[in-house]
């Protein structure tokens, strides 16, 4: 735990970080302001196999997903847990059950695992970040009546706001810092997380970069104009609350008396499983229940 603990403390360096920057930034097709010479020495500096996985089409959408859901793992290691995940997911399936079949479909429920696990890990910094916005536009507009520049004022939120917020904006005012336009640094925060408000916060900011007018004030407006729409989401969840449920109850019901059939009498479902009008009747059962809650939940999904 020790040893896990000090590798972790050692990837949160500043230098860590930057470097695992640079290299992203070189083997991903980010590297259009680095110099030919610094890439080439940024990727002989990188390790093979993570050379090897940068040449994968799959890699580039994975590091983005890892990034969007605020996982600081690289792509190398990550790859590495779940081929480890994955080998010990069909050895075990295949130690219980003696068959590669149920092996891999074991796999494949871990490959699933893992897809559910990071879209929602996605979904919910999404929507923290969205919940921290306005406070984010009241305080830059804030610092800017103050006399502050949009500069000083995202520095300030980077230092005042919690994660991913102030994650965020750290970042931008770190490539500005190094000569980035402030422009470009808001904008590439849209790589590392949807949110459509913050395209909304960054257009504001490109068209009073360029035209001129009170900036304070149009961010005020802003941040009451997601205030007043995540008000209504609140709503709206509380009002589809019971159709929600519903489709968790009629998902998980069929299983679990299933399985409660199965416990109280063994030898009862084995007709299923034999015969092959009964398993038809099994997929076609899973098929129907997935498309049912599929359904109730695209009816209570309001999107505002």
């Amino acid at each position: 735990m020790s040893i896990f603990l000090g590798l972790e403390s050692v990837q949160e360096l500043p230098s860590a970080v930057l470097k695992k920057r640079l290299r992203r930034m070189a083997l991903h097709g980010e590297s259009s302001g680095i110099p030919d010479d610094l890439k080439h020495e940024i990727i002989e500096g990188i390790p093979p196999f993570e050379r090897l996985l940068a040449r994968l089409p799959l890699v580039g959408n994975l590091v983005h997903t890892l990034e969007s859901a605020g996982l600081k793992s690289s792509p190398a290691l990550f790859s590495l847990y779940i081929l480890l995940a994955s080998v010990v997911g069909f050895c075990a399936g295949y130690a219980i059950t003696k068959s590669f079949i149920h092996a891999g479909v074991a796999v494949m429920l871990i490959a699933l695992v893992v897809v559910l696990l990071l879209r929602q890990l996605k979904k919910r910094r999404e929507e923290k970040f969205t919940g921290q916005l306005p406070d984010v536009l009241s305080i830059l507009s804030r610092s800017l009546r103050a006399g502050h520049s949009i500069n000083s004022a995202i520095e300030l939120v980077g230092i005042e706001v919690a994660d991913p917020a102030g994650e965020l904006f750290r970042i931008a005012f770190e490539q500005q810092k190094l000569g980035v336009r402030i422009i470009d640094a808001l904008t590439s925060m849209t790589q590392r997380i949807e949110c459509l408000d913050l395209r909304f916060f960054i257009t504001a900011v490109s068209i009073n970069s360029e035209v001129g007018g009170n900036l304070s004030e149009v961010l005020d407006n802003l941040a009451e104009t997601i205030r007043g729409r995540l008000k209504i989401q609140r709503q709206v969840r509380v009002i589809t609350a019971q159709g929600r449920l519903s489709g968790y109850v009629l998902g998980v019901l069929p299983i679990v008396v299933f399985l409660g059939m199965i416990v109280m009498m063994p030898g009862y479902e084995e007709q299923l499983f034999r015969e092959k009008l009964g398993r038809s009747m099994l997929i076609g059962a899973v098929l129907l229940q997935v498309i049912g809650f599929l359904v109730i939940r695209r009816i209570v999904n309001i999107r505002i």
